[in-house]
């Protein structure tokens, strides 16, 4: 009797993408927390600069993506924290899943997540800061896209290396941060220029250095993994 066909790459990539996103739709009060975290670094950042709307104006693109980022965090090493703590994780490397697809379906869940947390916390932005775009907002749409995939990318790479680490919460922003600064660095500007109004058309440069970015680590992230798993 012949062995049963194993499922195809994509396949594999799309079942850990509606397990993963299953799991979190299960436990919808840490996307509360989640929101309500970003939510409260935005504050910080209103208090800490005090009420000069100017400033603040200025800034919101920066104060909306170091939010995200530091929520990162929080998402990224949940991503594999359930399966560290029911034991599963030795249990999902070993099933007839290539660890490739592993890594792009948990990738593509972070994306997911990542993305709709950047939209929630868009509006109290908008309210906190009078940020008002000057350009079309599918525009901002993009910027939104290719700004969570390029954290998401890297972080569940070490999200992964770090998950069985005792101080995971602290070793995985000390890697993760120098990381991304190109993708931080491109996505403010980026946002800013959105905020304030493209006059110099400095939009597609950094959309360049965003989509750069992530063709770059999607692809490194995706070979370098089995190597993380197997360590």
């Amino acid at each position: 009797m012949s062995a049963p066909t194993p499922p195809s790459p994509f396949r594999q990539v799309l079942v850990v993408l509606e397990k993963d996103l299953l799991i979190e739709w299960r436990a919808r009060s840490r996307a509360f927390a989640l929101a309500s975290f970003a939510v409260t670094v935005l504050l910080l950042f209103s208090f800490a600069v005090g009420p000069n709307i100017e400033v603040l104006r200025d800034h919101a693109g920066a104060y909306l993506w170091l939010a995200v980022l530091l929520s990162s965090t929080l998402l990224l090493g949940q991503s594999f924290q359930v399966e560290e703590e029911a034991g599963a994780l030795e249990s999902l490397i070993l099933a007839p899943i290539e660890p490739t697809a592993l890594f792009y379906g948990k990738a593509l869940s972070n994306t997911l997540q990542l993305i709709g947390l950047c939209f929630v916390i868009t509006v109290p932005m908008v309210a906190l800061f009078d940020g008002q775009f000057n350009e079309p907002f599918y525009m901002f749409v993009g910027v939104v896209v290719l700004g969570a995939a390029g954290v998401s990318a890297p972080g569940t790479l070490y999200a992964g290396l770090t998950a069985r680490l005792n101080t995971r919460q602290l070793m995985l922003p000390l890697l993760l941060f120098p990381l991304l600064v190109p993708c931080l660095l491109a996505a403010v500007k980026a946002t800013g220029v959105l905020l304030k109004g493209d006059a110099m058309n400095q939009y597609g440069s950094w959309m360049k250095l965003l989509l750069a970015f992530n063709v770059l680590y999607w692809a490194v992230c995706g070979i370098l993994f089995p190597r993380v798993v197997d360590a």
